[in-house]
């Protein structure tokens, strides 16, 4: 049995939080059970809840290219990772991650698959859900297996999965239809027939989806599909295939499942209503106040409202309005102000512009000890770093020597570069040139020596 978790999405739904290469799987707001000190991201749970389930299954983490070094840094080499060229859609990246389970990782035809989000809110029984799918694949009870989940409520948020009046055998019951996000009074119409909420989880056989993969996209190794990725069409998983598969079967989950895709449903799972530098008067009620910038925020009198403040930008809202940001964040968009990447993290704390189209960018950057940033050069900027804690090995074209707290070095243009912390490393980093994008990188192989 293999895994597939999906992580996309763009970041705008939990703005100014998350951005595209922090999605709203990556924030770490939840509090670890046992563990009232530490908090955890949604992947970080997902991953934590298959570990206690006894769901013994390796997982593949299907994700966008832009959000490789957060999946890296969260969940390190628990997973296998596949990243997508560019952004299409669930058919295509998980036609992907399938072929990358054929070709790199030599899994047979008859394997069983189980795809699904990166981000449920939920609890043991729903991965119960995912074993018993995984089980009715392999006794060939349907040729895909989906989860149906009990509503709660008539929602036109989700889509709807409708069962045949015949049961089934061992829990696997026939599908008829699916309805894609209906409005309220179908969904209500739709809940009287028992229909559940298509939970987005897919079981079936790895020959399965190759076999249609195939029809768009087929080459003897990963290397090539991937790099023919865009022939596949933009379009969803249940489009594509869900909806057209001759005999599907759905496993139904009643318990608790959650989107916590709005501010407004995250912060009903978040028992700390301040996360930073806040502080609250004694009249405040229902507010929740995220603030990860340095400065403090202070909340006099606020009622119901969700306040979030990050180098990305500040939102102020109802909490019952904030699933309206999308539609605002959408054209607020700029480069992220905050990346967490594969060897720490960093933000960006000052931008300006010169005459003669002169930029400067201004960076505090944090890297783990152990950890390195590749070796690269640059064609359109220079680079000024201040060391300003910890200790680092620096390569400046092929020469090494160490660095400490207080010591400053300028890049030119074209300069090959590294930094490796030895201990926990921050320092500051002031880009100057025409150009100041994350794209400017060119990188190079690089064999780390031992340090001395």
């Amino acid at each position: 049995m293999q895994i597939i978790l999906l992580s996309g999405g763009s970041g705008t739904r939990l703005w100014p939080l998350s951005n595209d290469a922090r999605s709203k799987q990556f924030l770490r707001l939840l509090q670890k059970p046992g563990h009232p000190d530490e908090r955890e991201s949604m992947v970080q749970r997902v991953i934590r809840q298959l570990g206690e389930s006894g769901i013994d299954a390796p997982v593949t983490i299907a994700t966008s290219e832009s959000q490789r070094d957060s999946v890296i840094s969260q969940v390190g080499d628990r997973v296998d990772l596949v990243t997508e060229p560019s952004r299409r859609d669930t058919f295509p990246a998980i036609c992907l991650a399938c072929e990358y389970l054929r070709h790199e990782k030599g899994c047979p035809g008859d394997e069983v698959v189980v795809v699904m989000p990166c981000d449920p809110y939920t609890q043991a029984g729903y991965f119960a859900t995912i074993a018993e799918m995984a089980r009715g694949i392999a006794r060939g009870d349907a040729e895909m297996i989906v989860m149906g989940i009990k509503p709660t409520y008539p929602s036109a948020k989700y889509g709807y999965v409708v069962p045949a009046k015949d049961r089934g055998k061992d829990g696997v019951i026939p599908v008829t239809r699916f309805t894609e996000k209906p409005d309220v009074a179908t969904a209500e119409k739709l809940i009287t027939e028992g229909a559940l909420w298509n939970g987005g989880v897919f079981a079936f056989r790895l020959e399965y989806v190759n076999r249609i993969a195939g029809k768009y996209v087929s080459f003897p190794t990963f290397d090539q599909v991937r790099a023919h990725y865009t022939d596949y069409p933009k379009i969803s998983f249940d489009y594509e295939v869900a909806e057209k598969a001759r005999h599907i079967g759905m496993v139904p989950y009643d318990g608790e499942w959650k989107d916590l895709g709005t501010w407004n449903t995250l912060t009903d799972e978040i028992h700390d209503r301040a996360y930073g530098n806040v502080t609250f008067d004694d009249t405040a009620e229902n507010t929740h106040a995220f603030n990860e910038l340095d400065i403090p925020m202070l909340c006099i009198g606020t009622r119901d409202l969700v306040i979030a403040a990050s180098p990305d930008g500040i939102i102020v809202s109802e909490k019952a309005k904030s699933e309206n940001v999308k539609q605002y964040a959408s054209t607020l968009k700029s480069r992220p102000m905050y990346e967490e990447r594969r060897w720490g993290d960093y933000k960006v704390i000052g931008t300006n512009q010169f005459p003669g189209g002169i930029k400067s960018l201004t960076k505090e950057l944090r890297i783990h000890a152990g950890k390195n940033i590749s070796y690269q050069t640059h064609s359109h900027r220079e680079e000024f770093w201040t060391f300003i804690d910890g200790e680092g090995q620096l390569v400046l074209d092929g020469v090494v020597r160490r660095v400490k707290r207080g010591e400053t070095v300028k890049i030119d243009k074209g300069v090959k570069h590294a930094i490796r912390a030895i201990t926990a490393l921050t320092f500051i980093e002031v880009q100057l040139g025409d150009c100041l994008t994350e794209d400017d990188i060119i990188r190079f192989p690089y064999e780390w020596q031992a340090q001395r």
